[in-house]
């Protein structure tokens, strides 16, 4: 038992670690130079108001007890009548939270006030993130998706990446279009970043997907402990053999698909094929055997690659490619066990592939389904709702210039001041507002 918290704490650090540093990373190379502060702040500030929100009333509504939605807000406020012993199981809960939020920001990238976005945050997760995290991890009698409907998700396929992906798309619908796009190429400015960002990211989804284990028996018991004992050696040898493998295989089913298309096997396709084939095993994980593993990877890879340049005719302008690594991602990895379990999974039903009928595949489109609509109408209406009063957009000048300096008065490289100049850095304030002004006035 003491072994597995000390294996839980490492694996909340590593999900901990995906938000800040590697999304930010991820995520901020990916933008333009201007912006890059901006967008690694969406994801610090995510860290912050979600992370206390989880602590007051996040937990109680996901895990407080029965309900078919969520669980009760007030039953665990502020963790009342929380047993120490079961913090790390919250803080471990808290950091999917976070990250499933900061998701979204890829999506509206360069555009959108700070204040609107720290505003949704704690709007979106009680009414969106919250339900469903209750409806698929809680699995109580009455919870929709694991208990009445049956769906499988090991570790966050609905809740988390269809969840985030829906919002980013709803949303980038709602705020609309970048001053320029698609007229104007935005390349990412550091792709060093954003490679960075993803190999962290990969590290950390060890933690995400092998410490999703949940225990049938009690450990009070030398029977249940030797049962648990023998299942977390064997789910957890699964789980991480899995997400390995179908990284691997989205990653070149990714660069293939790329370079059929396109021509040209980049560092940006190598990054979204790891990070699309991480949501596609997330929820199927504990379900699949290596093979099933590998398949889920290397089809995940090359829809998800198809599935980022539907942006363009569509009119989309979905900065990052949430709508179509995460979204596409998340269904394709729900949806896929329905085809790939084995009996001998976390799940104990084989897919269609392996003789089980076509129940589970319902099942999992289902799941998917619920998961589409409750977020999208819950997105929909926090969207709509904060465009009608505060506002989402910044002033065109401003986004033209750079959100960094309009929102936070800061840049993210100080290319005027060098050595022993005059400008405000010798001050210690190059970087700040003044550094900035002065920075703009050089270069005028």
């Amino acid at each position: 038992m003491d072994g597995y918290y000390a294996f839980m704490i490492v694996a909340t650090l590593l999900v901990l670690m995906m938000t800040t540093p590697a999304l930010a990373l991820f995520y901020g190379g990916m933008t333009r130079s201007k912006s890059v502060l901006n967008m690694m702040m969406m994801s610090f500030v995510a860290m912050g108001v979600v992370g206390i929100v989880y602590v007051l009333w996040g937990w109680s509504m996901s895990f407080g007890g029965d309900g078919t939605f969520f669980a009760d807000p007030f039953t665990l406020f502020g963790l009342k009548d929380v047993a120490p012993d079961g913090y790390v199981g919250v803080m471990f809960q808290l950091t999917f939270a976070v990250i499933t939020a900061a998701l979204i920001s890829g999506a509206i990238a360069d555009r959108v006030k700070f204040s609107a976005w720290v505003v949704f945050l704690p709007l979106w997760v009680t009414f969106s993130y919250f339900p469903l995290a209750h409806m698929v991890f809680s699995c109580t009698d009455a919870a929709l998706i694991c208990s009445r409907i049956g769906a499988q998700d090991y570790a966050g396929g609905t809740a988390v990446h269809i969840n985030a992906g829906v919002a980013g798309l709803v949303l980038a619908m709602i705020i609309g279009k970048r001053v320029g796009w698609p007229q104007n190429p935005m390349r990412p400015h550091n792709l060093t970043l954003t490679m960075l960002g993803a190999g962290l990211l990969w590290v950390g989804w060890y933690g995400f997907n092998v410490g999703s284990i949940v225990f049938g028996d009690d450990w009070s018991t030398a029977s249940g402990a030797a049962a648990n004992t023998a299942q977390f050696y064997s789910e957890t040898g699964r789980t991480f053999l899995n997400t390995t493998v179908a990284t691997m295989a989205a990653m070149l089913g990714w660069l293939l698909v790329e370079r059929l298309l396109h021509g040209k096997a980049t560092s940006l396709g190598a990054a979204s094929g790891v990070v699309a084939g991480l949501v596609a095993i997330t929820p199927a994980c504990g379900a699949v055997d290596p093979m099933g593993a590998i398949a889920i990877g290397a089809i995940a890879g090359g829809v998800c690659a198809w599935a980022v340049g539907l942006k363009f005719r569509l009119g989309l302008d979905d900065s990052l490619d949430v709508v179509g690594v995460h979204l596409v991602g998340g269904i394709v990895g729900t949806v896929l066990i329905g085809l790939f379990s084995t009996s001998d999974g976390a799940g104990g039903v084989d897919g269609l592939v392996y003789g089980g009928g076509f129940g589970s595949l319902g099942d999992q489109v289902l799941g998917a389904l619920v998961a589409i609509v409750w977020s999208g109408v819950v997105t929909a209406v926090l969207g709509f709702a904060i465009k009608l009063t505060m506002g989402w957009r910044i002033a065109e000048e401003e986004e033209v210039e750079g959100i960094d300096f309009a929102e936070h008065g800061e840049a993210a490289y100080d290319l005027v001041n060098r050595g022993g100049g005059t400008l405000a850095g010798n001050s210690g304030i190059g970087s700040g507002v003044l550094g900035a002004k002065a920075q703009e006035g050089a270069l005028a």
